[in-house]
C-alpha cells in the first residue's frame, strides 16, 4: 500500500513516524534515528507530513519540503484532542497523523532561515535585558542595606554604576566596595551589550522595507517592528486583523453558552515576546499623554475615561495589532484618521 499521510513526532535523537494509506489503513508506526530520517523520507513517495510546531520543526519542515513532501505544522494544543488513552511516542504520532487530515485544522506557517536568524537576535537580546534588570535590582537592594537609595529604573542604576567605575565610591566597607565595583563593571558591560543588539537590529531593519512601514504606527518602535516581521512572515496567512490579534493572544476568551455572551480575560495564547512588546509600546504612549496630550487620539481618551490604565494598554495593543496586519497586507504606511 502506498503511504499518503505521515505523522512525525519530533525528538532530539529518536523520532516516531506513523504512516497511513489513502483508505486510512496503517502502513507503519515505527521509530527512526535522527541520522536515518531524511533517507527514510527520500524513499517515500510524495505525501502529506504533519508535525507539531516546536523549536526544531521549522528546520525539519524545510528539509522535508525540499524532498517534495507537503509539510504542515500543527499547534500542539490542537493535536492533544486526538491523543487516545495513554501517552507514548507511537500514540502521539498517530494523533498528529489524524489531526493533519482534518479539513478545519489550523496550521503554523513555516519560518525561513532568515526569519529564524532575526528571531535568534531577538531571543539573545531578551536574555541580556533580563540579566541587566536582575543585576540592577540586586545592586539597588544591596545598597539599600547601607542606606544608599538608587532611583528606580535601569537608567539610574547604570548611571550609578558608571559613577562607581569613575571613582565615585560610597562610604561602605572595603569588601563591599570590591563587590560593588565588580557588579558595576558587569552592569555597564551588559548595558553596552544591549545597545549592540539594538544597533544590530537597526542595521538588519534596513534590508526589509516592511519594518519602516510598521514604524509609522504610533507605539511601534524598531525592536517591535523587527520582531513582528520576523515572527509573522507573510501576514496574509491571517484572514483579518482580528485573527492576527487573536493569534497574539490579545483577544478575550469566549465562554459563551446558551445564547448568553460572556467574555473573559485575554487568552495570552500567542507569541509572548511580540505581545509584551506591543503592550510595552502602548504603555509608553499613555505616559506621553501627560506631556503631549495632542498626540493622543480621541478613541484613547474615551477609553481611559471608562477603563483602568492597564486594561486600556491591552485594548490599545489589540487595536495596534489589527493596524499592523493592515499595514503588512496592504504594503502601505499607516495613515491615521483625520476625523
Amino acid at each position: 500500500m502506498q503511504v499518503t499521510t505521515v505523522g512525525l513526532d519530533l525528538a532530539k535523537n529518536v523520532f516516531q513516524v506513523h504512516g497511513i494509506a489513502e483508505n486510512g489503513e496503517v502502513v507503519f508506526n515505527r521509530t527512526i534515528r535522527r541520522a536515518q530520517l531524511l533517507a527514510f523520507f527520500e524513499d517515500l513517495p510524495t505525501c502529506l507530513v504533519g508535525m507539531e510546531a516546536c523549536g526544531s520543526s521549522y528546520y525539519w519542515a524545510r528539509q522535508l519540503s525540499a524532498l517534495g513532501h507537503d509539510v504542515r505544522l500543527i499547534p500542539a494544543n490542537y493535536v492533544k484532542p486526538y491523543v487516545k488513552r495513554g501517552k507514548s511516542d507511537a500514540v502521539d504520532a498517530e494523533a498528529i497523523c489524524e489531526a493533519v487530515t482534518r479539513p478545519t485544522m489550523r496550521f503554523v506557517a513555516i519560518k525561513s532561515e532568515e526569519q529564524q536568524g532575526v528571531l535568534f537576535l531577538h531571543r539573545a537580546r531578551d536574555l541580556i535585558v533580563r540579566q541587566r534588570t536582575q543585576l540592577s535590582n540586586m545592586l539597588r537592594s544591596l545598597l539599600t542595606e547601607f542606606g544608599i537609595v538608587v532611583a528606580q529604573g535601569v537608567g539610574s542604576a547604570v548611571k550609578f554604576a558608571k559613577g562607581v567605575l569613575d571613582g565615585n565610591v560610597p562610604n561602605i566597607p572595603e569588601v563591599a566596595v570590591d563587590v560593588l565595583a565588580n557588579l558595576s563593571n558587569q552592569l555597564v558591560a551588559l548595558h553596552l551589550r544591549v545597545r549592540w543588539y539594538e544597533m544590530r537590529m537597526q542595521l538588519q531593519a534596513k534590508s526589509d522595507p516592511r519594518i519602516p512601514r510598521l514604524r509609522t504606527i504610533p507605539g511601534v518602535g524598531p525592536v517591535t517592528a523587527s520582531a513582528i516581521v520576523a515572527t509573522v512572515g507573510d501576514a496574509r496567512q491571517f484572514k483579518n486583523g482580528r485573527q492576527f490579534a487573536a493569534w497574539l493572544g490579545l483577544t478575550p476568551l469566549n465562554r459563551s453558552s446558551g445564547g448568553k455572551e460572556k467574555l473573559g480575560r485575554i487568552s495570552k495564547m500567542g507569541d509572548r515576546h511580540v505581545r509584551r512588546l506591543l503592550v510595552t509600546g502602548m504603555t509608553a504612549r499613555l505616559r506621553q499623554m501627560k506631556t503631549h496630550p495632542d498626540r493622543v487620539d480621541p478613541w484613547t481618551f474615551d477609553l481611559l475615561a471608562r477603563k483602568p490604565a492597564r486594561l486600556a494598554t491591552v485594548a490599545m495593543a489589540n487595536k495596534t495589532a489589527r493596524i499592523v496586519w493592515a499595514v503588512l497586507t496592504r504594503n502601505e504606511h499607516y495613515r491615521p484618521h483625520t476625523a
